[in-house]
């Protein structure tokens, strides 16, 4: 599981280290299968070094090294049969861990709900989930394998130099300190710029959905031209910051290839003035063989090549951790936390509910919502629940849902609080059936039984025809198999709420929670529905939550908000005599339906 913001204290590097415990497996086998590598160059180093001596020195042919050149091949298949299996290690872990990351950025959003999601923009939580996540492979894969290469394998080259040279050990020891060190100075610029790249990123995501959604109502005020430009300015600012990313990713490679190089220049002068006698110095009182020097001189640059390659990745790093943060920005916002119990609801009862003052104001804007609203909702009741825009009938049900919690107050259900219960068993209890019905991408055959997914053919059938959609399958020529698109496309927004209510008969739960299920249809389609709600609704609670005050006249009660409380409660009829916000809400809607 991977470690949430607030375990961590918000620390992007933290928070990446803990992450790394879910793929610790794959990077450790990673850098083990690195360190083999590197011992197998020393050895091959060793037997070209060899090689040369005798060839050079003691005047043996070819003929007679034979064994030696057939061990080279084989250390050279073998090494390569390590860099794939690094490789693989590697894709494994930054697999691992994004999937990990990628999940619970889904949870942490699905949990919370549309009272969390409101608050973010679509395209900034998607560019967050896809891109950003995708951000942290190279951390995984290459960047902390190879920060334990770039110390293992060193320090390997250096115990095998210094018993030949302790003089071009030291020499390669001094110069190899300032590699990371430069590279940390520059990759501190390069994590900023990376960090103030994904926020451009996610705006621009955020910009470009916004832009794709509202196209056709562009097209309609002649605005499209002028949002292509914006368009076009935003993904040029991106391509500027992305630019300037890279301009520093080579100016670093640039810094730790001259540092490498004269560190390689200085080995090879000593050791090429050694030869030639001016200096005799460095080699233990010993004389320096052409097969030691030659060793050496083949390992001085595979002693920089892990650092080098550090540096490279250290970008990975940089551009890790300016993912993470804005990953964090979406794990630290809790908002309204969901409640975490644990009982179970008995299964199949019917369900009441009783709110028992309920207080809640929203985080982060200040808004009061809720003052003290009461109200009981008995098994098998139907309850409307009424009123203007925010006076609070949004709230409650994302209440009930359970994707908030009141700051004052309880709801039971069934006389159990409900931040006691299991928000699997709550939910298993109830079908909510919102304005906007949602539907996925797939076949209406799929779209009908998310809620009963083991349900059979026949049920399927059979809660189709319930919401009175047997007439518009039969003119299909797939029939229930007819795919449809994201949100429904290729439907009409009545076909495709009664769709969802072909759900919610399938479901089968005793609770009905009804969100506007008839906004934005024409008489028909309302008449329509409102018929199949009334065939859903028969033994079950229901509670509907609308703005439209016709049909309301079979609901047992009908509940008034105003300005977060419930400040009237009767029948229609009872409501329609009384002077009071129902019939202010009333006048209202006949004056609108006249002018109209």
């Amino acid at each position: 599981m991977i470690p949430t913001a607030n375990q961590i204290s918000q620390k992007p590097l933290n928070w990446l280290i803990r992450c790394a415990r879910t793929a610790r497996q794959w990077i450790v086998l990673s850098v083990a299968l690195g360190i083999a590598s590197g011992l197998l160059l020393i050895l091959q180093a060793r037997c070209v070094a060899g090689i040369i001596h005798s060839t050079v020195m003691e005047g043996l042919n070819r003929n007679d090294q034979w064994s030696v050149f057939i061990a080279i091949l084989a250390l050279i298949g073998a090494r390569a049969i390590l860099a794939w299996g690094r490789e693989l290690a590697g894709f494994k872990a930054g697999a691992t861990v994004r999937e990990e990351v990628r999940m619970d950025l889904v949870r942490h959003i699905t949990d919370r709900g549309p009272a969390f999601t409101s608050r973010h923009k679509t395209g900034a939580l998607t560019s967050v989930a896809m891109e950003q996540v995708e951000g942290l492979h190279g951390f995984f894969a290459h960047y902390l394998p190879q920060l334990a290469l770039s110390v293992a394998i060193p320090a390997a080259i250096l115990a095998v130099i210094f018993p030949i040279s302790w003089a071009a050990g030291g020499l390669l020891l001094i110069a190899a300190p300032l590699i990371p060190l430069f590279m940390i100075l520059v990759g501190m610029g390069a994590e900023s710029i990376s960090q103030r790249n994904f926020q451009a990123l996610a705006r621009m995501s955020a910009h470009f959905l916004d832009v794709l959604q509202g196209i056709s109502t562009l097209k309609l005020l002649n605005r499209s031209r002028k949002e292509e430009a914006e368009v076009a300015r935003v993904s040029d600012g991106y391509r500027r910051k992305t630019m300037s990313v890279l301009r520093v990713a080579f100016l670093s490679s640039a810094v730790l290839e001259f540092f490498s190089s004269i560190s390689i220049a200085l080995v090879a002068v000593y050791l090429g003035l050694s030869y030639l006698g001016y200096m005799a110095f460095g080699a233990w009182d010993k004389p320096l063989t052409l097969a030691g020097g030659f060793f050496i001189l083949l390992l001085a640059p595979e002693l920089f090549l892990p650092l080098r390659e550090l540096g490279t990745h250290y970008h990975s790093r940089a551009e890790a951790m300016g993912a993470s943060g804005e990953i964090l920005k979406i794990l630290a916002d809790d908002g309204q936390e969901p409640t975490k119990g644990t009982r179970s609801l008995e299964p199949n009862k019917a369900v009441g509910i009783r709110c028992k003052n309920l207080h809640l104001t929203y985080i982060g804007s200040g808004r009061t919502a809720l003052f003290g609203v009461s109200f009981d909702l008995k098994a098998g009741e139907q309850v409307a629940l009424v009123g203007a825009s925010g006076a609070g009938k949004t709230t409650i049900m994302n209440l009930l849902l359970g994707f908030m919690q009141a700051d004052i107050g309880q709801i039971f259900v069934n006389n159990t609080p409900l931040d006691s219960v299991s928000m699997e068993s709550w939910r298993r209890h109830l079908t909510w059936i919102g304005q906007d019905p949602v539907l996925l991408e797939g076949t209406l055959r799929d779209n009908i039984r998310m809620g009963r997914p083991e349900a059979a053919a026949s049920a399927i059938a059979e809660a189709a025809s319930a919401a009175g959609l047997s007439e518009f399958i039969a003119k299909l020529p797939d029939g229930l198999e007819t795919r449809v698109g994201e949100r429904g496309q290729g439907l009409s927004r009545g076909q495709a709420q009664r769709v969802a209510l072909a759900r919610a008969f399938l479901k089968d739960a005793p609770l009905l929670l009804l969100d506007e299920p008839t906004a934005g249809l024409d008489i028909e389609n309302e008449n329509r529905i409102l018929a199949s709600i009334r065939n859903l609704s028969r033994g079950r609670t229901v509670l509907m939550l609308t703005h439209r005050l016709a049909g309301l006249q079979d609901m047992d009660r009908i509940l008034v908000m105003a300005d977060g409380k419930i400040v009237q409660t009767g029948t229609w009829f009872e409501l329609k005599q009384i002077d009071g916000e129902f019939r202010r809400l009333l006048t209202r809607r006949q004056e609108e339906a006249t002018d109209a």
